[in-house]
């Protein structure tokens, strides 16, 4: 065997060789089980680290959370027949001579695409020197299933490495959800017990200096390649720990592949293009899942390369491809109850780093009214989301987000520091079919009385459905003329503003 991470044991005394892997290790030890099948898809020739693996080293902890088991599990992968017997007993006495083997001190110490090279290459030998008879396909299974529960998020990895999935929903360790091309279904793949889960959730929220018990049984987390996570535990979650991924494209999307798509028609997505670039204030109001964080990565996209741009996240899933970024993310409370810092906090302390733009993941409570007034006093081209079913639901709920923070304002005087501060409302909606679409891009112009007044330019008509149920409908606009036309002049773009319209009427 190679050096690193080996015990200092003769290489030439292979493992005994045992005929079946006993049920029990020892007596007062738990058991341990195979825990799932690759699926086909998932294998690949040359085991490298896979990007959304956040552990970086072996630990003692793992590695007894992983010998944890129940046998009487018999767990198949997504789109795979299940193991034979024969090989997932292999699996488990390769395993335990694999524990006896590794020095996890010494793996420790190395990069992780190394640690899981190193542990590929001793499975290896240790099936070569049982004389084992498996074929190249049965052989990396082992291989890869081993690396995954050992380095990486075990079951999930496989799910993770697929590029259709948008939404991975773990509902305790035997039901594992995903959604692919916006319908939900329900996998084959299923954890070996609620310990197993448990290391995996503990593994993920670690990785971002986190921490979820049953003291904290609430986690929002990341995985490194910025897919958000959340996690909620016993007893919360009354039939096991539940765990929710939103994943990330590896490619971050821009407004010409939601035009392909068919989320946005090629004008309007020019006009949501002259928006971005005429630093408007934009609000990107949707549902859960409606594609609201997406859409407004794509916005950021015509922010100016001089500009300095501040983001303020619960978790950090914003994906900027502009050279200067400062990226703050909240922090949640200690076991003492000490240590937070909120949303809130992060915008105001955003406005003392002398922001050009400011971009609020998610309003969800008294921050905005901070942002607002930080669209007040010049800073031109801030953005944010929030949850809403409409344009005119998204002013209602940043009135009743300021109310809950306890300011005692009148109901004019907040509607007027929205009218003001902001300029464009985006309402992103995911139809029935799963499709996801832009369905308003609508103007706020005023005020008239007591009343914000709203002006759409473009709408999302439904016209009908084909015979696969996708619906089938365009977005029609509005014939008025936009308020900030003379915004989109000032920076040499009514040309382009006028253009998209008049192509749009017709």
């Amino acid at each position: 065997m190679s050096k690193f991470g080996r015990r200092d044991k003769s290489p030439s005394s292979p493992p005994p060789v045992k005929e079946e892997a006993p049920s029990v290790v020892d007596e007062g030890e738990e058991k341990f089980v195979q825990k799932t099948v690759i699926a086909p898809v998932t294998v690949v020739e040359d085991v490298e680290e896979h990007p959304n693996s956040p552990a970086a080293a072996v630990s003692d902890t793992q590695i007894s959370s992983i010998k944890e088991a129940d046998k009487s599990h018999d767990v198949s992968g997504s789109n795979s027949a299940p193991l034979g017997e024969k090989l997932q007993e292999i699996k488990v006495s390769v395993f335990n001579d694999l524990i006896e083997a590794v020095d996890l001190s010494q793996l420790a110490a190395l990069e992780h695409s190394e640690v899981r090279e190193e542990i590929s290459d001793i499975v290896s030998e240790i099936i070569g020197m049982r004389s084992l008879v498996l074929s190249a396909q049965e052989q990396q299974h082992v291989i890869e299933d081993i690396c995954n529960d050992v380095l990486g998020l075990g079951p999930l990895e496989p799910l993770l490495a697929r590029d259709d999935i948008a939404d991975i929903m773990v509902n305790g360790p035997n039901q594992v959800f995903i959604e692919s091309n916006g319908r939900i279904e329900l996998t084959d793949i299923k954890f070996r017990d609620h310990a197993q889960l448990m290391n995996i959730c503990q593994r993920i929220v670690t990785a971002v200096g986190r921490r979820v018990d049953e003291a904290s049984p609430i986690c929002d987390a990341r995985l490194l390649d910025g897919s958000r996570v959340n996690v909620i535990v016993k007893p919360l979650a009354v039939d096991g720990a539940a765990l929710t991924i939103r994943k990330f494209q590896k490619e971050k999307l821009t407004l010409d592949n939601l035009v392909e798509f068919g989320s946005v028609s090629p004008e309007c997505a020019t006009v949501l293009e002259v928006i971005g670039a005429s630093r408007l204030n934009i609000l990107v109001s949707g549902g859960t899942g409606s594609g609201k964080t997406t859409l407004l990565n794509c916005l950021t996209n015509f922010i100016d390369d001089g500009e300095r741009v501040v983001t303020c996240e619960d978790a950090a899933e914003l994906q900027l491809k502009n050279p200067h970024v400062v990226r703050l993310e909240t922090r949640p409370a200690n076991l003492e109850g000490a240590g937070e810092v909120a949303m809130r906090d992060l915008v105001r302390n955003c406005l003392r780093m002398r922001p050009e733009r400011i971009i609020v993941g998610e309003v969800r409570g008294p921050e905005a009214f901070d942002l607002l007034q930080a669209m007040n006093t010049g800073h031109d081209g801030s953005m944010g989301t929030v949850h809403a079913n409409n344009p005119r639901e998204g002013i209602s709920r940043l009135e009743n987000m300021i109310a809950m923070g306890g300011f005692n304002l009148p109901a004019k005087a907040v509607r007027e520091q929205i009218s003001s501060a902001i300029h464009v409302i985006v309402q992103a909606a995911r139809l029935r079919d799963g499709s996801r679409k832009i369905t308003h891009v609508t103007e706020v112009i005023g005020m008239e009385g007591d009343v914000v007044t709203l002006q759409d330019l473009f709408v999302f008509e439904i016209e009908g459905e084909d015979g696969d149920g996708k619906i089938i409908g365009r977005h029609k606009p509005t014939g008025l003329r936009p308020s900030f036309w003379d915004k989109a002049r000032y920076f040499g773009l009514e040309n382009k503003l006028s253009g998209a319209l008049r192509v749009a009427n017709g």
